[in-house]
């Protein structure tokens, strides 16, 4: 069961999402707030959800701010973007704040539980649209090369990380277990001092690595 926390100011997204979460057998959303400020007195260590969607424009603190909030404290929790904006800017700081993935609020109700189920799986999932604007936007920044902290196979794992794989499938395309993948993206975010996937999206799309 995937615990999903929503932060959404617009009442009808937001009891519509949740209505369909609750409804499906491996979720679970019992928590919809309409700011970052009510969410946090919900986050206790003990009892984490595994997934927060949150939008960007919202009353106080915007949601990438609160994408910064939320990892300094809980730096392992998944928070995937949901919300309307489609520039580049914004989906460059909010994977530079620690979102894991970026979604468009007109994305249909199956293609958000899948895109929920990949990142349980350790996938970065982002709505087609999004994941174009990236590449297009990081390639028109023409990076210049850097020599690269990471060992050849290291470097692997973050090419297919960076293409939207799961751990496992990883694993499958390096013929080694689930649990060697996750031991090489610890030493990558400990090589890097990055705490998220979107943080090592962004620095190989940004060519830092």
């Amino acid at each position: 069961m995937l615990t999903v926390y929503m932060v959404e100011d617009d009442e009808a997204v937001s009891e519509s999402v949740a209505d369909f979460l609750n409804a499906q057998v491996s979720f679970s959303c019992p928590v919809a707030v309409e700011s970052v400020e009510e969410l946090v007195p919900r986050l206790v260590a003990e009892k984490l959800p595994d997934v927060i969607l949150m939008d960007i424009n919202l009353p106080g603190m915007s949601g990438i701010s609160g994408i910064r909030l939320v990892k300094s404290k809980y730096p392992d929790l998944d928070i995937v973007m949901l919300t309307v904006y489609q520039d580049a800017h914004r989906i460059f700081d909010a994977l530079c704040a620690g979102a894991s993935g970026y979604l468009l609020k007109n994305i249909p109700f199956a293609e958000l539980k899948s895109s929920l189920e990949t990142l349980a799986h350790g996938g970065a999932p982002m709505s087609p649209q999004i994941a174009s604007k990236v590449v297009q936007y990081f390639h028109a920044q023409k990076p210049l090369p850097k020599a690269s902290e990471l060992s050849p196979r290291e470097q692997e794992v973050v090419t297919w990380l960076v293409d939207g794989l799961s751990y496992k499938m990883v694993a499958d395309k390096m013929a080694v277990s689930v649990e060697t993948v996750r031991t090489h993206i610890k030493n990558i975010y400990k090589k890097l001092h990055v705490q998220s996937k979107g943080e090592l999206i962004s620095k190989s799309l940004r060519g830092e690595l």
